[in-house]
């Protein structure tokens, strides 16, 4: 009854939120009447705050509409390369074909839409022909498409991989790791002609024991009987997944936010502040950020589930018990394929020591086809998007890629 209830919140306040913004605009234009006081720009301000309140569960544009390269600005498009119920394959098109490795972006399936890695996908889209995996909002797929759970995630990765072909690079932002690693895995076992270049995991809980985080621990305290009675819910009949059972977005969301709550107050008041000082750039940039986080998806129960279960539990991949539809990942069986690892020195979800973690795994891999970077002074975002992860981490990612043909 929960996600009704949330329902309901949702409703009524979208109204407050219209009735804010509507004065907010007659606050502004009435500037020249009343004059530009600090009073009304307060009140302005206070306004937008309101109507900008509140979650959205639409993807956001990519907007990418166009990459510079050799001085000239490339038209983008993105086309739909495969589509699943769960899942789109999309393609960042370039106008002008060029000879550039191919990447497959992996993007996490969670509380958020694939759109939290634009930032990925700009740095690397100039140099780069950039897939990525577009996860649909969980509410939205019919119950007449069945179930989809780890097991399925990870199958639907190898199938992407074979769509692409080689050579192809692989690279797994956060949660994808462990399925990414056990696609590869699974490919080198039955010799996969297939198998990527290489593949790159950016803060990933590949062994979860190595640094436990907030996250990991509060996992770990709790049974899945218990995830299942208080976070599992099911979707209002109102939506085309009704009666799906989900994690709710907006549950996942409210648990980030109270691990930091006291930074999101202060970005909250930052923001205020340049509204009434007319600091429309700064008031602008914090925006931005919060209208792509508070955009919140729903995960399918399964997979939730089965992830806290094999993932943050039993540690099933570490410890060598972790299975596909019944058959054994083995990462020492890859062999081919270059690894790269990448964590976040201050990375307070996937800390220190869990990604790096699939060196040990991937013990056939030569010395020569291994690389791990540390990136200094960044948290979890941090590793796949911002100021250090274009000029500090992905000239490194390029070099990789580069170096593996």
């Amino acid at each position: 009854m929960l996600y009704y209830a949330y329902q309901a919140q949702s409703d009524a306040f979208s109204q407050i939120r219209l009735i804010a913004e509507a004065l907010r605009g007659w606050l502004q234009n009435s500037q020249p009447l009343f004059g530009d006081g600090l009073f009304w720009r307060g009140a302005a301000a206070a306004m937008e705050m309101v109507s900008q309140a509140g979650l959205s569960h639409q993807r956001p544009d990519f907007g990418i509409r166009s990459v510079k390269s050799a001085q000239a600005e490339i038209p983008v498009s993105e086309e739909a390369v495969a589509v699943h119920p769960f899942c789109t394959l999309l393609h960042f098109r370039k106008e002008i074909a060029r000879d550039e490795p191919r990447v497959l972006i992996v993007a996490p399936l969670s509380g958020h839409f694939a759109t939290l890695v634009r930032g990925t996908v700009e740095t690397l889209l100039p140099e780069h022909d950039v897939f990525l995996t577009d996860w649909a909002n969980a509410r939205n797929v019919p119950l007449l498409h069945g179930r989809f759970d780890l097991d399925d995630y990870v199958a639907l990765v190898i199938g992407f991989i074979r769509q692409l072909g080689p050579p192809l690079h692989v690279m797994a932002v956060c949660q994808p790791s462990v399925p990414v690693l056990a696609a590869v895995a699974l490919m080198a076992a039955a010799g996969d002609p297939c198998q990527p270049a290489s593949m790159i995991l950016m803060g990933g809980p590949i062994d979860p024991r190595a640094n436990p985080t907030a996250v990991t621990r509060f996992a770990s305290a709790h049974s899945l009987d218990w995830f299942e009675r208080t976070v599992i819910e099911t979707v209002p009949p109102r939506y085309p997944g009704a009666f799906r059972r989900v994690y709710p977005g907006f549950l996942q969301l409210a648990g980030f936010l109270s691990m930091n709550l006291d930074r999101h107050v202060e970005a909250h008041w930052k923001m205020f502040c340049h509204l009434v000082d007319g600091d429309g750039d700064s008031a602008a940039a914090i925006r931005a950020f919060y209208k792509e986080y508070t955009a919140v998806m729903d995960l399918p129960a399964d997979f939730y589930l089965q992830t806290v279960k094999r993932v943050f539990h039993d540690y099933d991949l570490p410890r060598g018990r972790f299975r596909v539809h019944g058959e054994l990942v083995d990462p020492a069986a890859i062999e081919r394929t270059a690894l790269m690892t990448v964590e976040g020195e201050r990375d307070d979800i996937c800390a220190v020591g869990q990604t790096v973690a699939a060196h040990a795994l991937c013990q056939r891999i030569p010395a020569a086809k291994k690389f791990h970077h540390l990136q200094p002074k960044v948290g979890h975002y941090g590793v796949f998007h911002g100021r250090r992860w274009r000029s500090e981490t992905y000239p490194k990612v390029k070099a990789f890629i580069r170096a593996q043909g």
